[in-house]
C-alpha cells in the first residue's frame, strides 16, 4: 500500500523532536485534499526527493543539465508553505521543516506557478509537488506552470524563520545561496546594513532598498586607483555583497509596505542603519538576491549606527568656515524669476515645491554657519532682484542676525551669466567676516565639438564612423578674499556628469555601457576641465581652495590631475579629451597626456583617509564633492566634515512629489539635496602670519610658512579602519 508523506503533525511537535533533525520528514497516513492532477502526484517515501537534495551544495541544482538549465525528469518533493508570491515571483515558497542540518544546502525552494497560485495554498500548509527542476536566471525552482501537479496536506502552522548569518570567510552571495528559497530573519548577528535607502530603483522602476553585510559599500574608485587590482577586487566584492529588500507587490509611491510608519521626521531609513527583526524569503532575479518581507517592522528595528545630527560637529570650529553645497537645481524662473540661457526648468515644477526646497536648503545653510559658501546647480539667471541666487540669499538672510548676513559674488560680464548652461556655480560670503579682493573671474571650461564622421573604429570587422558630439560643462568661478589681511582664493567648480557619453566613450565601445575603469562616461572630458583649473591657479599667491562637485570620486583621474599624479610613478596613463574648444577657440585637437598633477592636497583624505563620502549612487558611497587646497591652505586646516544629511537619506524626502504619492514632506534639513554639503574649518588668527618666514612653492601656487609646516605635520590624522561607520 502506498502511503502519503504529508501529515497533520504541527510545528510544536516537530520542534519537540530534535532526534528527527537529520531525518526525512516522512509522516504517514494523512488525508489528501483533492486538487488538480492530484492523482499524478505520488507522495510516498520512495518517490520523495528532499528539498535540500534538489538544492544541492553548489550554486546550481545537481538535477539540471547545463544545456537546458532544467532537469530531464520530474521530481517530487514536499514541504510546508512559507510564503505566497503574487507579483515579484509568481508562485509560492516551501520549506522542509526539518532539513538536513547542513550549512551547505538550502531547506527551501520556490515553486513557480506562472500566475497567482490557488487560494488554498497558504503559509503553514503541507504540500507535495511534482515538476521539473529549473535554474531560472540562476534561481532554483520547481516548475508547475504547464502541469500543476500537487497535493495539499494539513495546516501545521507556520515554520519559524531561520536567522540569516554570514559565516567567517563567506561572501554575502555565498551565504545567501545556502538560504535560497528559505524563510529567514535578520538579527543583530546577521549584521545587515542599509547601503541604499528606500527609494526608486531605476532598473526596475520599483521603490526598494539594498542591504550589504557589515558596512555600506564604498565605490571602488573612491579608495583605489581605476583599474588597479584593488579597485577591481573591491568592485567584484561589492557586486556580491548586495541584498535587495523587495516587496511582493510594487510599493505604492511614498509607502514602505513592510514599514508603515515610514516618514520624514522619525520614521526614516538611513544608509548605515542595521536592520533587524524582519522576516522574509530569499529569492533571486535579475542577477541579484532579493529578500521579500513577510512581516511588518517599526523604527526601532533600524539600529542607528550614526543617527541624524542637527548641525555639523565643526559648525563653530576655526576662524573661518567654507562650505561647498550642491543645491539640486534651485530654479525660480517658472515662478516669476528671470530666464536662464536655455529656457529650461530642471528644478521644482510647482511653486510650493520650490519654496519647500528653498526652506530645506536655507535651514541647512544656517546650521552650517559657513562664512563662504560655494554653490552648484543654482539657476544661471543672473544676479538681479529676480535671480535665483538673490532669491536664495534673501531667504537665507531672514534666518541670520544682521551682522552675519550674506551677499553673493557678482559676475558683471557676459550679461551677468556664468557660462551658457541653465545652471551655474555661485559664491555666497559674509562681508562682516571676509572682504572681496578684486573682481570675480569666470574660468571657462573646455567644450567638445566633433562633427559626424571624422573618426572611425572597427567593430566586428566593420569600419564605423562617429556620430556628432557637442558636449559642455559648467564654467568655474574664482574669487579672491582677504581674511584677517591674508589672501584666500576660492574656486568653485561643477564638472561634467558621468551620465551621457563623449567621443572617447564611443571610441572605446562604451556608448551604451559603463566604462571598464568604473569612472563613468566623459572621464577624459573632466580631465580636460581639471587641467584648465590647475593652469588657472598655478601662479596664484596666497592660499588657494578648490571646491565643488567634480563628478569624480577620490582616486579618479580628475582628482589625480589636480593633486599628486606623477606619470613616472604611475602605471596609469591619463589623457585629456580630444576635439575640445575653449573660449570659442580650438583647444586640443588630440588628447594630451598628463605628466604631472598640480600639487593640491585633498583635505578630506588628509584628515580622514580615503573612505569619505558625500554621495550615494546605486548603493555605493563616495565623494564627488571635494575640497582641495594648496600647501599653505592645507596647513590652516582645523577640521573638515561631510555633513551627512542627504546622501544617506531616502530621496523620497526631497522636495519633489514625483514618486512620493501622499508621503508628508518636512522642512527639516534632511534630503535638502542629493549631495552632502562639505564644511571646511580653517585657522586665520588675527595676528601672527606677518612674523614668520615664508617658503614659496611656485609649482603648487602656494606659500607655506614654517609654522604652517609644523601645523601640517601635527595634523597627521588617523586613518579609518576598513569597516565604514556612517
Amino acid at each position: 500500500m502506498r502511503v502519503s508523506i504529508l501529515s497533520a503533525v504541527s510545528l510544536p511537535i516537530i520542534l519537540a523532536m530534535p532526534m528527527l533533525a537529520q531525518a526525512k520528514s516522512v509522516i504517514t497516513k494523512t488525508a489528501i485534499t483533492k486538487t488538480p492532477m492530484a492523482s499524478e502526484v505520488l507522495c510516498d517515501a520512495e518517490n520523495i526527493t528532499p528539498i535540500y537534495q534538489i538544492q544541492g551544495t553548489g550554486s546550481t541544482s545537481p538535477f539540471v543539465t547545463a544545456q537546458s538549465n532544467e532537469s530531464v525528469k520530474e521530481v517530487t518533493t514536499t514541504g510546508v508553505v512559507t510564503a505566497r508570491a503574487e507579483r515579484l515571483y509568481k508562485g509560492f515558497f516551501i520549506q522542509d521543516p526539518l532539513g538536513d542540518g547542513s550549512p551547505l544546502t538550502s531547506d527551501g525552494i520556490f515553486v513557480h506557478w506562472g500566475a497567482s497560485a490557488p487560494a488554498e495554498i497558504v503559509p503553514g500548509m503541507e504540500i507535495c509537488v511534482t515538476g521539473k527542476v529549473q535554474e531560472y536566471s540562476g534561481f532554483t525552482q520547481i516548475n508547475l506552470e504547464l502541469q500543476p501537479k500537487y497535493k495539499l496536506g494539513n495546516q501545521v502552522g507556520e515554520i519559524a524563520a531561520t536567522p540569516l548569518q554570514v559565516k567567517e570567510g563567506q561572501s554575502l552571495a555565498q551565504a545567501l545561496e545556502r538560504f535560497e528559497g528559505m524563510k529567514v530573519m535578520l538579527t543583530a548577528k546577521s549584521d545587515m546594513t542599509v547601503t541604499r535607502s528606500f527609494s526608486l530603483d531605476y532598473d526596475s522602476y520599483r521603490n526598494n532598498m539594498v542591504l550589504s553585510h557589515q558596512a555600506p559599500l564604498m565605490k571602488a574608485t573612491q579608495v583605489y586607483a581605476p583599474l588597479s587590482a584593488e579597485a577591481i577586487a573591491l568592485n567584484k566584492a561589492n557586486i556580491s555583497n548586495q541584498l535587495v529588500v523587495e516587496s511582493d507587490y510594487k510599493a505604492d509611491h511614498g509607502k514602505v509596505p513592510y514599514f508603515p510608519s515610514f516618514n520624514a521626521e522619525n520614521g526614516y531609513i538611513r544608509i548605515g542603519d542595521t536592520l533587524i527583526n524582519i522576516e522574509g524569503v530569499i529569492g533571486y532575479s535579475y542577477d541579484k538576491y532579493r529578500f521579500m518581507p513577510i512581516n511588518e517592522i517599526s523604527g526601532s528595528d533600524f539600529v542607528r549606527n550614526q543617527d541624524r545630527s542637527a548641525a555639523p560637529a565643526i559648525a563653530n570650529q576655526g576662524d573661518l568656515r567654507v562650505a561647498s553645497f550642491n543645491v539640486l537645481n534651485f530654479f525660480n524662473s517658472p515662478f516669476g524669476g528671470d530666464a536662464n540661457p536655455l529656457g529650461h526648468n530642471r528644478g521644482a515644477k510647482i511653486e510650493s515645491e520650490m519654496l519647500l526646497q528653498r526652506t530645506k536648503m536655507v535651514n541647512a545653510m544656517a546650521a552650517m554657519n559657513a562664512d563662504i559658501i560655494g554653490l552648484m546647480e543654482v539657476e544661471n539667471n543672473g544676479f538681479g532682484e529676480l535671480s535665483a541666487i538673490q532669491n536664495l540669499v534673501t531667504a537665507l538672510n531672514d534666518k541670520q542676525p544682521t551682522e552675519l548676513a550674506y551677499q553673493f559674488v557678482e559676475v558683471t560680464d557676459n550679461n551677468g551669466l556664468v557660462g551658457s548652461d541653465a545652471i551655474a556655480v555661485g559664491i555666497l560670503y559674509r562681508p562682516a567676516v571676509v572682504t572681496l579682493d578684486g573682481l570675480a573671474k569666470v574660468i571657462a571650461t573646455p567644450e567638445q565639438h566633433v562633427k559626424e564622421g571624422v573618426v572611425s573604429r572597427i567593430k566586428d570587422g566593420v569600419k564605423e564612423l562617429n556620430p556628432a558630439y557637442k558636449k559642455y560643462q559648467r564654467h568655474s568661478l574664482m574669487q579672491g578674499f582677504r581674511v584677517n589681511d591674508q589672501k584666500l582664493t576660492i574656486v568653485v567648480n561643477h564638472f561634467k556628469s558621468k551620465g551621457s557619453g563623449c567621443l572617447e566613450d564611443w571610441l572605446s565601445f562604451n556608448e551604451d555601457s559603463e566604462p571598464e575603469d568604473l569612472q563613468g562616461k566623459c572621464n577624459a572630458f573632466r580631465v580636460s576641465a581639471a587641467k584648465v583649473i590647475g593652469e588657472s591657479i598655478i601662479d596664484l599667491d596666497g592660499d588657494v581652495l578648490v571646491i565643488g562637485d567634480l563628478n569624480a570620486y577620490g582616486k579618479e583621474d580628475p582628482l589625480a590631475v589636480l593633486t599628486d599624479y606623477d606619470a613616472n610613478r604611475s602605471e596609469r596613463v591619463i589623457s585629456t579629451a580630444s576635439h575640445t574648444r575653449l573660449n570659442g577657440l580650438d583647444h586640443e585637437a588630440q588628447g594630451l597626456v598628463i605628466d604631472k598633477g598640480f600639487g593640491l592636497i585633498n583635505l578630506n583624505t588628509q584628515a580622514h583617509g580615503a573612505e569619505t563620502y558625500s554621495y550615494s549612487y546605486r548603493g555605493e558611497l563616495g565623494n564627488l564633492d571635494h575640497a582641495l587646497g594648496n600647501l599653505s591652505l592645507a596647513a590652516r586646516l582645523v577640521a573638515i566634515e561631510d555633513w551627512h544629511i542627504n546622501a544617506v537619506e531616502s530621496s523620497l524626502f526631497e522636495y519633489s512629489s514625483k514618486y512620493t504619492g501622499e508621503l508628508a514632506k518636512s522642512d527639516n534639513v534632511y534630503s535638502s539635496s542629493d549631495h552632502d554639503p562639505v564644511l571646511i574649518a580653517l585657522s586665520y588668527p588675527e595676528a601672527q602670519a606677518s612674523n614668520v618666514a615664508v617658503i614659496k612653492d611656485k609649482a603648487a601656487g602656494a606659500s607655506l610658512s614654517f609654522l604652517g609646516l609644523l601645523l601640517l605635520s601635527a595634523l597627521g590624522f588617523g586613518r579609518k579602519s576598513r569597516r565604514l561607520t556612517v
